[in-house]
């Protein structure tokens, strides 16, 4: 009589077979799940890292470029200062300026002071002549003042032709009335009797006449 054990062992072994692949099965799914789990984190943990790391050097960045690097801080520093120390002679200047004493003024000189006597009336004439343009020395109008009148200012000639005219010579040049109101210069008093004023009219005349006073040598 045939054993029926051994059909019975091997369905129990074929069912136990079974059950220990679908065990295996699923086992090695949870530990390929378990795996792509744990790459999946691990990926997803790197990613994040990165992602945080990014905008930290990112951040840092800018603050990296707006800092003066050692090499140019010096420079920087000296172009800041460079203006100052260039504009720091000025309050010297002006301390300078401040403590320098003011010059003095210079009182404007005095008028001459001419005698009152022939050298002080020539003098005085010659001054007055060279203001104006009108030639003349002091020896020829020396000379002259001699001739004419010995050097008086009152010397008067009442016996010439002028004075038989009615318009005898006057003064230290003898100069008749009209020659003297056509000649007579400004500044110089207008009186035929005058001294300088006598000098300068008829110094005036020769001028225009013979060139200057120092041309004539008689009676003109």
């Amino acid at each position: 009589m045939p054993d029926r054990r051994f059909p019975s062992i091997r369905r129990r072994s074929l069912r136990e077979g079974i059950t220990f692949a679908i065990a295996a099965a699923g086992i090695v799914s949870v530990a390929a799940s378990s795996a792509v789990s744990v790459a999946d984190n691990s990926v997803s943990s790197r990613i994040a890292m990165v992602a945080d790391e990014q905008p930290v050097e990112a951040a840092a960045a800018p603050s990296a470029a707006a800092a003066p690097s050692a090499v140019e801080a010096p420079a920087a520093v000296e172009a800041a200062t460079a203006p100052a120390a260039a504009a720091a002679p000025a309050p010297a200047l002006e301390a300078a300026a401040i403590a320098a004493p003011m010059p003095e003024l210079l009182p404007e000189p005095a008028p001459p002071v001419y005698e009152d006597n022939l050298n002080g009336w020539i003098l005085q004439a010659l001054d007055i002549m060279h203001v104006n343009g009108i030639p003349g020395s002091y020896d020829g109008i020396y000379r002259n003042v001699m001739r004419e009148s010995t050097g008086n200012p009152t010397a008067i000639n009442l016996y010439d032709s002028n004075a038989a005219a009615g318009i005898p010579s006057k003064g230290l040049l003898q100069v008749i009335d009209p020659t003297f109101a056509a000649y007579h210069v400004e500044g110089t008093p207008y009186d035929v009797w005058d001294p300088v004023a006598n000098i300068v009219a008829a110094c005036n005349y020769a001028a225009h006449r013979y060139g200057s006073m120092d041309n004539v040598n008689s009676a003109y």
